[in-house]
């Protein structure tokens, strides 16, 4: 208890923890792209209960490994050695998720721009289970990736469970909107899932020890959705409005 009044007193506490949130968040971006368009496959009726049962597994998953720092820790060893490079617990998953990723991704691309949901094409057809295993199994890498994260940043478990309980109440907030956003534009949906795929190309090379700085990822992709948002407004401003003329001017 002194312990955890001596933190609440600490200004480095509260700006480990701002930093710390803000980071979460961050990582939080695809987690939460990927939950909100295998959602938007379902009814809607069940869009909303699916994306809350997947940020909840996100947290469970999350507080359940920051739980069991040490098991983190074996999963950083090597278990064998393959080209000269050692492969460990975590590498395997990440290469595991980062390939599902980049197929998923590239899959849902070209659905999207050949049309075949439209069409009710083969594959088209989602059901809750199947979307909940699939937000299941990323959890676990994006978790992982998480948690890896902030025992690095502060050694502090307090804060690191605070930040990423913050974290989540921030996704289930915005959970709805980015959805619903995602599912009025196509445009940002393939925006959407080319960052995914982006992410699943970092998560392998990170298996690999090709530490790519994710920086540059989100910096591009938010230049990206500037553009986009940009496009959109035009194309909305070029719609010219109706002109009722009076009929009975001269």
């Amino acid at each position: 208890m002194e312990d955890l009044l001596a933190l609440a007193a600490s200004p480095q506490a509260w700006a480990a923890l701002a930093t710390l949130v803000v980071m979460e968040v961050v990582l939080g971006i695809d987690n939460l792209i990927f939950i909100s368009i295998l959602t938007n496959k379902l009814p809607e009726h069940q869009r909303s209960r699916a994306r809350r049962v997947g940020i909840g597994l996100a947290v469970i998953l999350r507080l359940g490994l920051l739980a069991s720092v040490a098991i983190i820790a074996q999963l950083t060893e090597p278990l064998f050695t393959l080209v000269g490079h050692g492969f460990s617990w975590r590498d395997l998953i990440l290469i595991a998720g980062g390939l599902f990723l980049i197929g998923k991704s590239t899959l849902e691309i070209h659905r999207t721009v050949e049309g075949d949901e439209r069409r009710g094409g083969r594959g088209s057809a989602t059901s809750l289970p199947s979307v909940i295993v699939q937000i299941l199994l990323l959890d676990l890498v994006f978790s992982l990736d998480s948690v890896i994260t902030a025992v690095g940043m502060v050694p502090h478990v307090p804060i690191m469970i605070t930040a990423m309980v913050l974290a989540v109440i921030v996704m289930l907030v915005f959970a709805d909107a980015v959805s619903g956003f995602i599912n009025r534009h196509p445009s940002m949906k393939v925006l959407a899932l080319s960052f995914l795929l982006l992410i699943g190309v970092l998560l392998v090379a990170d298996s690999f020890d090709r530490h790519i700085n994710k920086g540059y990822v989100y910096f591009a992709m938010a230049f990206s959705v500037c553009v986009e948002m940009l496009n959109l407004r035009m194309r909305k401003r070029a719609v010219r409005p109706v002109e009722l003329h009076d009929r009975y001017s001269r």
